[in-house]
């Protein structure tokens, strides 16, 4: 595979997000299960595997750890810090906690839970507007001067904030969703990264699953599914977003590839600097997710898809109100 530059970072140019290992689509599968895909992703040339203390709390990180100590000089591992929450116990409290004190304790966390003397890439999972962002880089380029993180991430700030904490520690990578219908980085976050030199990661690059055309808009959402509370997977919704999958399924027929994989061809076209991190429970996705990277994308197919794409009305918030108004800040 090839590779792409996350600031100073070298990295698969298709990353893996693990979050789908921590009960968040329903029950996860056997631990030995997520462990083989873990590895089984690596073994076909991934090498940015991204978690959070968040994700579960803590047992993603365990099993994240675990799957890639084999060969942990061989990936970037990227967490995130940043919610409310214990260090000891993973009880989650209201809000956030940017907190020096608290960074540091859940990096000795993250550490233990890792198996690893350090953290390749840590993000600041949202931005804690009762913390300056100053003073948050300057403890992460404290741990970074002690030797257990190597760079500096920020998941969903405002480009203000970037620019203020990039002063302090430099940013390698800023972690926000992005995909055909979560577009909220264009008009600033991209052209910042590229005047900054900072690597850009999109989470939910399908659309928690969406793009990928395997939704049935009219399949009932299992409770324990966090989709089943998003505003764009009530019925109404996914019924008239499917106007965006039939656009990526009438390209995916022209170019012999999948819905998925137009969906992540179109990320990687947009900048050199973006490393999508599409996450799922199955290796045979997880090869269908990287066949992405063979998918070329012209510019005149590039402006098919936004034509099209212009023309059609994304319905729903993408995230519930309650995490929505933790995002750019």
């Amino acid at each position: 595979m090839k590779t792409r530059k996350l600031g100073p970072l070298t990295v698969s140019e298709i990353g893996y997000g693990t979050m789908s290992f921590a009960n968040y689509y329903g029950a996860s599968p056997e631990r030995s299960e997520a462990i083989r895909v873990i590895r089984g992703a690596y073994e076909r040339g991934v090498t940015l595997f991204d978690t959070a203390e968040a994700y579960g709390p803590f047992t993603n990180e365990d099993l994240v750890g675990e799957a890639l100590a084999p060969v942990r000089d061989g990936v970037v591992i990227a967490t995130k810090f940043g919610w409310n929450i214990d260090s000891e116990t993973g009880e989650r409290r209201p809000g956030l906690n940017s907190k020096p004190a608290h960074v540091r304790r859940a990096v000795e966390g993250m550490l233990r839970r890792l198996r690893t003397d350090r953290i390749d890439l840590l993000y600041q999972h949202r931005v804690d507007p009762e913390v300056a962002i100053e003073e948050v880089a300057g403890v992460v380029g404290d741990l970074i001067a002690d030797g257990k993180v190597g760079h500096f991430g920020l998941s969903e700030p405002a480009a203000p904030t970037i620019r203020r904490a990039h002063a302090v520690q430099p940013v390698a990578a800023i972690q926000s969703e992005y995909s055909l219908w979560t577009r909220d980085p264009e008009p600033e976050i991209l052209p910042l990264c590229d005047e900054l030199g900072i690597g850009f990661v999109p989470w939910s690059p399908l659309g928690a699953g969406f793009l990928t055309g395997k939704v049935d808009p009219n399949a009932t959402i299992d409770k324990a599914d966090f989709r089943s509370n998003s505003p764009r997977f009530t019925p109404e919704a996914m019924s008239a977003n499917q106007a965006l999958v039939d656009l990526l399924r009438r390209i995916a027929e022209a170019k012999g590839a999948t819905p998925a994989q137009i969906a992540l061809g179109w990320l990687l076209a947009r900048r050199p600097f973006i490393v999508p991190i599409p996450g799922t429970r199955r290796l045979d996705r997880v090869e269908e997710n990287l066949g992405a990277a063979q998918v070329v994308l012209s510019p005149d197919d590039m402006r098919e898809i936004e034509a099209a794409a212009s023309k059609i009305t994304v319905h729903g918030a993408r995230l519930p109100e309650a995490v929505l108004q933790y995002s750019y800040r």
